[in-house]
């Protein structure tokens, strides 16, 4: 079968990247076309645009790119219908995807949904979108369930595919895991413009841990020079780029940007202290329209705070200092937030492997198998 998948984001590609090596396990003549980045074309897709062309955040930046994304739409539909697929498979990414779902809808093609977009946050009615375009949801947090449940849409929980994507990793990675470790992991994102925001904040903190040497997970495809210019007044800061597993499996502590990076954080066993902070015009939006209590994965599936949030005019020098030190010394606070993850494990683990459990269901959906 012929299958269209459109990822825009790097946890896009990596859970489409599993998805695809699950499909050709089920599929051997499966010919796989899409949008996403390195992994998935590895894994087998031709890749049609780099999530890297996609990467814009917030409400102004991304009315200040509408031409572009315009733009985007337009080839995506075209390549689409040159392609010709039996399936639309789209990963999260909602202000594009839900776009593509309407269009491909009137076209006539079957779309699934791998990754719920986070509609339970904010903008609710998305879910009428969805009802009347998508024909199959696969969830990966279970209490997307219920929230679907409620708008009497019926979607299937899957599994979070990160369980058996850093289960893997602990696995293979070489060398053991240190109590003793002195090294202070830094997630500032993926994107330039959540970068700028965010890592400065956490540099200026890391000249109040002298003792630690921090390090900066660079992110894939992003130039080496824009992290030097930033990294070049911190000489006891170094980068890695490719390597973040690699650093969580090292890190006593962590600095995150909110994202999936602070659950894999988690699944790894590491304090984090999550910390947001965008455009003041995109803030005071957002802050308007969304609905949830916390902003980090880790609280929403637990639904308590885990994790401290230091977000917008919060994340100061100052306040980060004094949450780092708390989970780098407070004994009582790190056993509590280690308790906490290893349930967080537990509840995540439930569905099984979550790339596998979606290629069967999408396998059988298509042809009509029992997904079992």
């Amino acid at each position: 079968m012929r299958y269209y998948i459109i990822a825009g984001e790097a946890s896009g590609d990596l859970h489409g990247s599993n998805l695809i090596r699950e499909l050709k396990l089920l599929d051997t003549a499966a010919v796989i076309r899409g949008w996403g980045g390195d992994l998935m074309q590895e894994a087998g897709m031709e890749l049609r645009k780099h999530y890297q062309d996609l990467a814009f955040m917030g409400f102004y930046e991304v009315l200040k790119n509408l031409p572009t994304i315009l733009r985007n739409l337009k080839f995506c539909k075209q390549d689409i219908l040159e392609f010709q697929p039996d399936a639309l498979i789209l990963i999260d990414y909602p202000g594009f995807n839900l776009r593509i779902a309407e269009w491909a809808h009137k076209q006539g093609l079957k779309i699934i949904y791998y990754i719920s977009p986070q509609v339970w946050a904010w903008k609710e009615n998305r879910v009428k979108i969805i009802k009347e375009c998508v024909d199959k949801m696969l969830v990966i947090l279970p209490f997307e369930k219920d929230f679907y449940r409620k708008w009497g849409f019926e979607v299937e929980y899957v599994g979070h595919p990160l369980v058996e994507v850093v289960e893997k990793h602990r696995q293979s990675a070489q060398g053991p895991w240190t109590l003793d470790s002195h090294v202070i992991a830094l997630l500032p994102g993926s994107r330039k413009q959540e970068i700028l925001k965010k890592l400065p904040v956490m540099l200026e903190a890391s000249r109040a841990f002298p003792q630690y040497e921090f390090v900066v997970a660079r992110a894939p495809g992003l130039d080496e020079k824009f992290y030097e210019e930033i990294l070049r007044p911190y000489p006891n800061v170094k980068g890695v780029q490719g390597k973040t597993y690699d650093l969580l499996m090292r890190a006593k502590a962590a600095l995150v940007t909110s994202g999936t990076a602070t659950l894999e954080t988690a699944l790894f066993g590491v304090p984090e202290v999550v910390c947001y902070k965008g455009s003041a015009i995109s803030y005071e939006i957002a802050k308007r329209l969304v609905k949830i209590k916390y902003i980090c994965l880790v609280n929403l599936i637990m639904d308590k705070e885990v994790v401290t949030e230091l977000i917008q005019h919060d994340l100061t020098v100052s306040n980060l200092n004094f949450q780092l030190q708390e989970i780098l010394s407070n004994s009582q606070k790190i056993a509590q937030v280690k308790n906490d993850y290893l349930a967080l494990r537990e509840l995540l683990s439930r569905g099984g492997r979550a790339s596998a459990n979606a290629a069967k269901s999408i396998h059988a959906f298509l042809t009509g198998a029992n997904a079992s």
